[in-house]
């Protein structure tokens, strides 16, 4: 596709969505079948990811144009390459050629008409180790720090004890965040693209010499979002990372909710785990430590308007749209029962 390709008028920022829905995270290479999936299970939004070697406008409106033809809306769009990276956030050689691609993929969305954009913060990448079982045999990630050696990004490992030889500082985290934020937080609001920062994955310990005090807790998430003082940097929510974290996030999942509030909530990925840190194993929404339903009523209580995607689900048999469909339908049911009660309180009111 050119750039003289025609488009629908572009929207900035979340202009062209009303209140919460459901997305489907989805290749950005899609099959028909993959497309008559997302229709079949009634969704109206999806969220995609590619790399750098095909970021750029071309390609995030050729995705559009194709997403649309099938009935599709792109609610957000991410780029691996620009995500997670360490010499962004421990200031390496490179930092200043990352940074200056990640303004070029914010111009690029902005000038397609998508949206949002997820980033996320972390050095050494998230960290795994083997996977477990859960209901019903159900293979699943699982994280257990006493036996934790290695994060990984895009094809990258990061291992103990020293992921990047050294011990680096809450300090030096900070001003590098600082400097990263101050100098995107305008491209994003002159593109009229929303930036959700995902949290640390798992959140709230130091892992491999790198200390995740930024979006690693609330409080950190706090102070950050003030650093950036923009209308476009808010809060990817990931419920199952602030499951993982526990007490370790200095509030709970509802709460932290209602105080980043629907101005500063863009997107929330929606999953449940068995128990928090220092061991969890990522579940079915319904089979975790977690009633699920009301931190859903939550986000209609407060009016959040964006997407929820389905976000890690255990494989369960017969493949991953099974796994899915399972999650979605879930998911949509409880959207509808919030909507009712929370539309029958108010009136009531």
């Amino acid at each position: 596709m050119n750039e003289n390709t025609s488009l629908s008028a572009s929207a900035p920022s979340n202009a062209f969505i009303s209140g919460m829905h459901i997305a489907l995270q989805m290749s950005a290479e899609p099959s028909e079948e993959d497309l008559q999936f997302a229709q079949q299970l009634g969704v109206e939004y999806v969220v995609l990811w590619t790399d750098g070697t095909k970021a750029g406008y071309d390609y995030y409106a050729s995705r559009r144009e194709l997403f649309e033809r099938a009935g599709l809306k792109i609610y957000g769009f991410g780029n691996w390459d620009v995500h997670n990276q360490d010499a962004i956030v421990l200031n390496l050689p490179g930092r200043d050629a990352k940074v200056e691609e990640y303004k070029q993929h914010l111009r690029a969305l902005g000038r397609a008409g998508i949206p949002y954009t997820t980033y996320a913060h972390m050095a050494n990448g998230i960290w795994s180790t083997e996977p477990e079982t859960t209901r019903g045999g159900a293979v699943a990630r699982a994280f257990d720090l006493d036996k934790a050696e290695s994060g990984h990004w895009h094809g990258k490992r990061y291992f103990m004890p020293l992921s990047h030889q050294r011990v680096y500082s809450e300090d030096e985290l900070w001003a590098n965040f600082t400097s990263f934020i101050e100098e995107v937080a305008p491209v994003a609001e002159e593109a009229g693209v929303k930036i959700g920062i995902h949290p640390d994955d798992p959140p709230g310990v130091d892992l491999a010499g790198v200390p995740r005090c930024i979006f690693g807790n609330f409080h950190g998430y706090e102070r950050a979002l003030q650093i950036a003082n923009s209308p476009n940097v808010g809060v990817c929510f990931c419920v199952g990372c602030w499951l993982e974290g526990g007490s370790l996030m200095g509030k709970g999942v509802e709460e932290s909710l209602r105080a980043f509030g629907k101005q500063k909530l863009f997107k929330i990925h929606f999953r449940n785990v068995s128990a928090p840190l220092p061991h969890f194993v990522e579940t079915f929404v319904d089979n975790g430590y977690a009633d699920m339903y009301p931190i859903l009523r939550t986000l209609r209580e407060i009016d959040f308007t964006g997407v929820i995607i389905a976000d890690h689900i255990p494989q369960m048999v017969g493949g991953p749209r099974v796994s899915t469909a399972y999650t979605i339908g879930y998911m949509k049911a409880m959207l509808r029962r919030a909507d009712e009660e929370v539309t029958a309180a108010r009136a009531a009111q």
